[in-house]
């Protein structure tokens, strides 16, 4: 066994044996049970927890929906209506970081999830145990998928595009696929790491939509030794960067860099830029524009010359951490039309599209 591997194997410095009790609170709402976890029930990476890669479901996925601003509530019942809406979804986990939301509220969401997604009972509000960024690729005894999707509360992509997506990761199950990427680069002049936006390349995939094999989540959380834990801490110091992270996690597996597929429709509602959107482009959109605003303003990444700087750092923590640079670049956009550019699927292969 490579001494790369040993250390992706060894446990972090989280006790095993340890005890969390577990509370759970019942509200009813008619004839609606809610049920809210306040805790994890055992150690997250205990591996007698973890589901073995055989028996987990291939032609499903599993949703994990991060959910902190009460006023994105409105936006996140409307995109897990979407998700529910789907077959390719197995469950959606809504997983809620701030620790001041009233039980009421996460209880009252729950209800309302509920109703909104036409009888499709696989979804769970949990509260996490803290705010920590990290808590999003936690790995859980309720994910029976091989793949995960990762995801904002502020992010709408049209089927038709989740669909091509997730079958575009069924090609590539080791690699990160999605539909935002960005990059990273060398500031010669400072001698430095940065983060940017390259218009031909890109080496990191965003946690805004991130498709990824649920294996990951236990290498990212629990896998790597005191160089991964200490990297988990650089996360939770910035309160950022932990899809970066993930990046290089992935990344240093394989050493390659993730695929970026093209979509018909995925709206970032957390990007001040669509402040001035009609909604359906028929001006229609009114009434949504000033829960659109409210949300572009709560985003980490909603400051962003400060967001650059921030994760540029980030990147050169990780690199000195690590003592290597796995973030690997990739180039072009695999999209399921003729006609626009980028890459196609025809006959189970990858071909350059025809120019329109």
């Amino acid at each position: 066994m490579s001494q790369k591997t040993k250390g992706y194997l060894e446990m972090h410095s989280l006790p095993t044996n340890f005890v969390i009790l577990m509370f759970l609170f019942f509200f009813y709402f008619g004839d609606v049970l809610v049920l809210s976890l306040r805790t994890l029930s055992m150690d997250p990476c205990n591996p007698t927890a973890q589901q073995e890669p055989q028996t987990l479901i291939s032609d499903q996925l599993t949703v994990l929906i991060n959910g902190y601003s009460e006023s994105r509530i409105p936006l996140l019942q409307s995109i897990v209506a979407s998700y529910a809406a789907s077959s390719l979804v197995s469950s959606i986990l809504v997983l809620w970081g701030n620790p001041s939301t009233p039980s009421q509220t996460l209880a009252q969401l729950a209800h309302n999830l509920t109703q909104s997604s036409f009888g499709f009972n696989g979804i769970s509000v949990i509260r996490q145990t803290s705010d920590s960024l990290n808590n999003r690729f936690l790995p859980r005894p309720s994910i029976k998928t091989r793949a995960v999707l990762v995801c904002d509360d502020d992010v709408e992509v049209d089927p038709k595009s989740f669909e091509f997506a997730f079958k575009m990761w069924g090609s590539n199950p080791d690699r990160l696929v999605g539909f935002f990427v960005r990059s990273h680069d060398i500031d010669l002049s400072k001698k430095e790491w940065i983060y940017t936006i390259h218009p031909d390349k890109y080496s990191i995939m965003l946690t805004k939509f991130m498709l990824l094999k649920s294996e990951y989540l236990f290498r990212y959380s629990c896998a790597g030794g005191p160089v991964m834990a200490h990297m988990r801490r650089i996360v939770d110091k910035m309160n950022n960067c932990e899809d970066i992270l993930m990046n290089f996690v992935v990344a240093d597996e394989v050493n390659a860099g993730p695929i970026l597929v093209g979509a018909e429709r995925a709206r970032d509602w957390g990007d001040a830029r669509n402040d001035h959107d009609d909604g359906d482009g028929n001006g229609n959109g009114n009434g949504r524009h000033k829960l659109i605003g409210e949300v572009a303003q709560v985003g980490l990444s909603s400051r962003k010359g400060k967001h650059r700087k921030r994760r540029g750092e980030c990147i050169g923590e990780f690199h000195r951490v690590l003592g290597r640079m796995p973030l690997r670049f990739s180039y072009g956009k695999i999209v399921n039309s003729v006609g626009e550019q980028g890459l196609c699927q025809k006959g189970g292969k990858l071909v350059f599209c025809d120019q329109s």
